[in-house]
């Protein structure tokens, strides 16, 4: 028989993972006016974020992990060029949040800027693996500008939204994983 609270994570991530995927699938179907191809607001690391939050690192990048693999089954992009890039960039975004969690934590940054830090990572991984897959290094070049410049409003915005959310959840009583938050303070 499953402890409690081992059960309410299982759920609690189940339910994270389902509203990360819907976020990215409905965000993948909304073309934006962007003269950037490929650039999107990143809604669905609103969740990864708050998963980091609420249940630590492995739990995030699980989320984010899932989110990319289903959200491109469902968008029919799965094995394909934008499923590497997406899947890539969620991974290396993940780490990078959960690595400025630590400050967060001492509190010394916001959610803001580790949110910054995971956009800022998502749009530079991305764009340096598809430099690397159709061997053009101009490419990074000529678009890291445009995409670090839509990374601090969109990694604004998501980080504020998690914030938001962070409060909204622990009033509602959002069941939170103690022992992944004692990890985290030990450090």
């Amino acid at each position: 028989m499953l402890k409690r609270p081992r059960t309410f994570k299982m759920v609690y991530l189940a339910l994270l993972t389902a509203f990360a995927v819907a976020i990215h699938t409905v965000e993948a179907a909304i073309p934006l006016p962007i003269p950037v191809p490929g650039a999107k607001l990143g809604l669905a690391n609103i969740i990864t974020l708050l998963t980091i939050v609420f249940y630590g690192y492995r739990s995030g990048l699980l989320v984010a992990s899932l989110r990319s693999m289903i959200g491109s089954l469902l968008t029919g992009s799965f094995l394909g060029f934008g499923f590497y890039l997406s899947f890539t960039g969620a991974v290396c975004s993940s780490l990078m949040m959960a690595l400025f969690m630590n400050f967060y934590r001492s509190q010394k940054i916001t959610l803001v800027s580790v949110s910054l830090a995971g956009a800022v990572t998502f749009n530079v991984v991305q764009l340096a693996l598809a430099s690397l897959l159709v061997k053009n290094m101009l490419l990074f070049r000529g678009y890291l500008p445009f995409l670090l410049l839509l990374a601090v409003p969109t990694g604004f915005f998501t980080g504020l939204a998690a914030t938001y959310l962070e409060k909204t959840a622990r009033q509602a009583g959002l069941q939170i994983e103690e022992d992944e938050r004692a990890i985290w303070k030990k450090k």
